[in-house]
């Protein structure tokens, strides 16, 4: 059912993220909706399906993106094993989990896509990018990432109820 839902959600997202979203930046750079709800899902204690939802959102992003095909895929997939990893050692914080998550998640795909686009032959200067897109970025991305966490906590206990030993 968790993967069943993830479709008609991350594709809200991308819709979201891309029609409203886009139009109102800081600086130049915008929140990333669907890596944040990727990470906040793979941050969930019970849920199973975080690799799902995490080439799901890539898949999609990839379609819609400007960017090589296969860097969001990455990006996300690289956000779902920095969550998995955190969720196992920072256990007993699940928010800052979720934001050390954000934090390197964002940088990770930022980094990931500004290679890609200079690989592909842009002339995009680092420093610029990274003051101008990456950080407002980052800071968008971790005001966002609590309440995600909450929503697509509310999510998770209504797809993965937990068990009551009698």
């Amino acid at each position: 059912m968790a993967i069943i839902l993830a479709v008609p959600i991350l594709t809200m997202l991308v819709i979201l993220q891309t029609a409203v979203v886009s139009r109102i930046p800081l600086l130049h750079g915008t929140p990333d909706l669907v890596l944040v709800a990727v990470i906040a899902w793979a941050m969930q204690k019970r849920v199973q399906t975080a690799w799902h939802w995490g080439i799901m959102g890539g898949l999609i992003l990839s379609f819609v993106s400007g960017l090589p095909m296969g860097v969001p895929l990455v990006s996300c997939l690289a956000a779902v094993g920095i969550s998995l990893l955190l969720r196992q050692r920072v256990w007993q914080y699940p928010i800052l989990a979720v934001w050390i998550a954000t934090f390197i998640g964002t940088l990770v795909s930022h980094g990931l896509a500004l290679a890609a686009l200079r690989l592909s032959g842009n002339s995009i200067s680092v420093i610029t990018a990274f003051n101008l897109i990456t950080l407002p970025s980052l800071l968008l991305n971790l005001v966002i990432a609590l309440p995600f966490y909450q929503l697509l906590g509310d999510l998770a206990n209504w797809l993965y109820p937990e068990e009551i030993e009698v």
